[in-house]
């Protein structure tokens, strides 16, 4: 006798065994729907990486010109011009976002939160391809 009752899947069982890749993006290797990786990094000489995921974006500090302070874009507090500095980063091949962010990072993700820091990422990603392969 053969099981004649229809059998349920769940959408994400479908997304799984049809668009593998998609799955991945939006549940991970594990398909327990954990979160990305979602965060602000100091690398060398001054520069910021900022990573959602497998995606990563390399902020380039600019140099001081001015006496007036900065408003941070990410925490969204006033800073002086040794507090905060103004960052650009290529989103393509013609395009360049400028943003200034505290030069205390951690503290400045702590007050602004994830959500900040979400909406940041946002405005950042997707990057496009600077080169054609």
């Amino acid at each position: 006798m053969s099981d004649s009752r229809p059998k349920h899947h769940s959408a994400r069982d479908v997304l799984r065994e049809l668009f593998p890749e998609s799955y991945r993006e939006l549940f991970g290797e594990s398909g327990e729907g954990g979160p990305l990786t979602l965060g602000l990094y100091a690398v060398a000489d001054g520069r910021l990486a900022l990573v959602r995921g497998d995606q990563l974006a390399e902020f380039t500090p600019l140099d001081a010109r001015g006496r007036n302070a900065l408003h941070c874009d990410l925490c969204h507090y006033t800073r002086s011009r040794t507090e905060a500095a103004l960052y650009r980063v290529a989103v393509g091949a013609r395009r360049t976002r400028y943003v200034t962010l505290c030069v205390g990072t951690e503290a400045c993700q702590k007050r602004a939160g994830e959500r900040a820091l979400a909406h940041l990422a946002d405005r950042i990603f997707p990057i496009e391809r600077l080169y054609v392969d």
